[in-house]
């Protein structure tokens, strides 16, 4: 009876699978991004995908490289890494994999955005892109697990391990705040042990560890001083069409101070605020 009570859940999705018409295929020539949702029938166009410019991304130049090389070496069919993205807010990650996305675009690549809810049907994604004659990036934006939440084992199982994962023609390309995607609690710490003069991590650590470990490339990002934060205001305000003056300094500082963050989201948003009022 255990054993029936648990397959319900699997029927009652199977069943609503059924009962769903499918969705006509998308003609990839003319679109170029969309969105994976299996509850709504699969893929959904973007028809007007938000774009960054590499050249418009300031102070990350390290990691615009890295990131650059390995979309070049996966869009020319060669051997690419998964992507784990981490580190402070508002200092590019998202924006560096949209760039990447439209810098090659015109050569085959196109970019499917999965939500949390849609990492259990991964699986269901990779067999519809299989035989396609594109290259993807599946891009899972600002990725944060709570513990013993049902899509960790399923990115887990998509990034390496499972007979379902994705084709030669998918990158998996995250975002995260947290570098092993899961919060990390002191406690945890009780759980090393020192054995012949090594440090190892207890369990817990171990299986967050276990998650992160399977991307390929790690990139960081890193919070940024006063310089660099008015440079990429300068910036923005500039290709905004305005001019900064004597006063553009001191107002995006204040403007800084009022969001409790200096980054480059803030820098932009002043920016389109000083433009705005000029």
């Amino acid at each position: 009876m255990t054993d029936f009570a648990a397959l319900l859940p699997r029927i009652e999705r199977l069943l609503d699978r059924l009962d769903t018409p499918a969705a006509p295929a998308l003609d990839w020539k003319n679109v170029r991004a969309a969105r994976w949702s299996a509850q709504a029938g699969g893929l959904k166009p973007i028809l007007h995908p938000q774009r960054a410019a590499l050249k418009d991304l300031l102070a990350i130049d390290e990691q615009k490289q890295r990131v650059d090389a390995n979309t070049r070496q996966f869009v020319a069919g060669r051997p690419a890494n998964n992507v784990l993205l981490s580190g402070a807010r508002g200092c590019g990650k998202s924006s560096l994999v949209k760039a990447v996305h439209a810098r090659y675009a015109a050569k085959g690549l196109r970019l499917i955005e999965v939500d949390k809810a849609g990492l259990p049907s991964l699986p269901d994604l990779f067999e519809l892109l299989a035989d396609a004659d594109y290259r993807f990036i599946v891009f899972i934006d600002d990725l944060t697990f709570a513990e013993h939440e049902a899509g960790y084992a399923s990115l887990k199982a998509a990034l390496d391990g499972s007979l379902a994962g994705p084709g030669d023609n998918v990158l998996i390309y995250a975002t995260s705040n947290r570098r092993h995607l899961m919060p990390e609690y002191m406690a945890e710490n009780l759980e090393t042990k020192h054995l012949g003069g090594e440090v190892r991590p207890g369990e817990a650590t171990e299986e967050k560890i276990s998650l992160s470990d399977r991307f390929g490339l790690w990139v960081a990002f890193h919070g940024m001083d006063q310089e660099t934060y008015l440079a990429i205001a300068r910036h923005w305000a500039g290709r905004l069409g305005a001019t900064p003056d004597e006063a553009f300094e001191r107002a995006a500082l204040q403007w800084s101070l009022g969001r409790g963050a200096r980054n480059g989201r803030v820098a932009w948003q002043f920016a389109r605020d000083w433009a705005g009022k000029q």
